[in-house]
């Protein structure tokens, strides 16, 4: 357990991003022993502009004309930041030096607009968890010159087309010139030890609450009429991130079973032959809180992952959600998803997913779903944040 330290926590999502993110739960966790400011990423010239509609760009800009405080108490250990400042808008640079170059004034802007509220809030010897932000906070040990600089990877961020560019060049020498690595995944993991030794591998945090079978005490009316037994899957229907193929292939190939998708499509999906496939069900998207009431319903649980440089390094925290009902899985099988080989069946193709489901289906008992709700909530945030602190123990008497 750490204690009675000060820690500054900022990264790629913002404290009031509606979607939440690791980066959010870890922050309160810390905070539940430990004073935390939370930085609000600064906004670049182009956003300002782009997105002046946005509600949470329009608090940004009441900040920087005065209006409002950029500085505000969240809890009893807790403050959020918008730093006040704007920076340049350098993303489409591929040039290096030039981006170097201006990368480093928005540094140094970002740094100079976060220092005011460490002397405010009187931090000392402060730790920066840093989620991911390898452009804009590039330089920030030596701006701000931590006790320990922490680097959190959670997403392959560097496969992303925003990143692409520069990206594996910066995170590589953040990570190399930070005082710790931390990474919820095993894949990740193993990139991070290529640039800093002390990589440590920390597990995945969840909030399963939300996810009790107990709680559960009706059936949604879209689904009732649908057919037994229901393969499903809940979450964001992405081409980038799902195998539509698969899906294909489990609704032809097994006509009697119904497959039932969950969640907001891209046009992709759209566009696809599942919506000409009889036992194939799109039931749209659901507010979060009703998602368990549709798992319930299910008798095997999916997560058709595409295999690409963009998810090959995913922790899929639906996996967490779906054990937690007690439901059998069926997920691709990667290198992270080995954490959850003994819960889960994990299948390498198409046919393996026919093969294994039919397995789930009919290997199921009571025990085997105690089996992996118990395992579920063994990844709470709480114990994620105590393989992080173990981690920062360990560097300590290291340093």
């Amino acid at each position: 357990m750490i204690k009675g330290r000060d820690i500054i926590v900022h990264g790629l999502q913002s404290l009031d991003s509606p979607i939440g993110s690791n980066c959010i739960n870890i922050a309160y966790e810390f905070a539940k022993n430990n004073r935390v400011l939370y930085v609000n990423y600064p906004v670049d010239r182009l956003t300002l502009l782009r997105e002046r509609s946005n509600p949470l760009i329009n608090i940004r800009k009441q900040v920087l004309e005065g209006k409002i405080d950029s500085l505000v108490q969240v809890n009893d250990n807790m403050w959020n930041l918008n730093p006040k400042t704007v920076l340049e808008s350098i993303s489409k640079i591929s040039f290096r030096p030039v981006f170097s170059f201006l990368n480093s004034i928005n540094n140094r802007r970002y740094a100079n607009a976060v220092k005011p509220a460490i002397k405010e809030l009187g931090f000392e010897n402060v730790i920066i968890f840093n989620d991911s932000d390898f452009f804009r906070a590039f330089n920030f040990k030596e701006l701000i010159q931590p006790d320990l600089l922490i680097y959190y990877t959670r997403d392959n961020m560097r496969a992303t087309d925003f990143f692409r560019k520069n990206g594996s060049y910066f995170e590589d020498r953040l990570m190399e010139k930070s005082d710790l690595v931390v990474s919820n995944s095993v894949y990740l993991n193993d990139i991070a030890k290529k640039s800093n030794p002390n990589s440590i591998y920390v597990g995945q945090g969840c909030d399963i609450s939300l996810f009790n079978k107990d709680n559960v005490k009706n059936i949604p009316d879209d689904i009732k009429p649908v057919k037994k037994p229901i393969i499903g899957y809940i979450g964001a229907l992405k081409s980038t991130r799902l195998n539509i193929e698969v899906l294909e292939h489990i609704a032809e190939s097994k006509p009697d079973w119904s497959v039932v998708l969950v969640g907001p499509e891209d046009n992709v999906f759209a566009e696809s032959k599942l919506h000409g496939i009889p036992n194939v069900c799109f039931l749209g998207s659901k507010k979060e809180s009703d998602l368990p009431l549709y798992l319930n319903y299910f008798d095997v649980a999916l997560n058709p992952q595409a295999l690409n440089e963009l998810t090959i390094g995913n922790y899929p925290r639906k996996i967490d959600e779906y054990l937690a009902m007690g439901k059998p899985v069926v997920a691709t099988s990667t290198k992270t998803m080995e954490v959850f080989s003994k819960y889960t069946y994990l299948a390498n193709d198409k046919y393996e997913y026919v093969n294994l489901i039919a397995n789930a289906l009919e290997e199921d008992s009571e025990s085997k779903s105690q089996e992996r709700i118990e395992f579920a909530k063994t990844h709470t945030w709480e114990n994620n944040v105590n393989n992080i602190y173990r981690a920062i123990a360990d560097t300590y008497l290291e340093k």
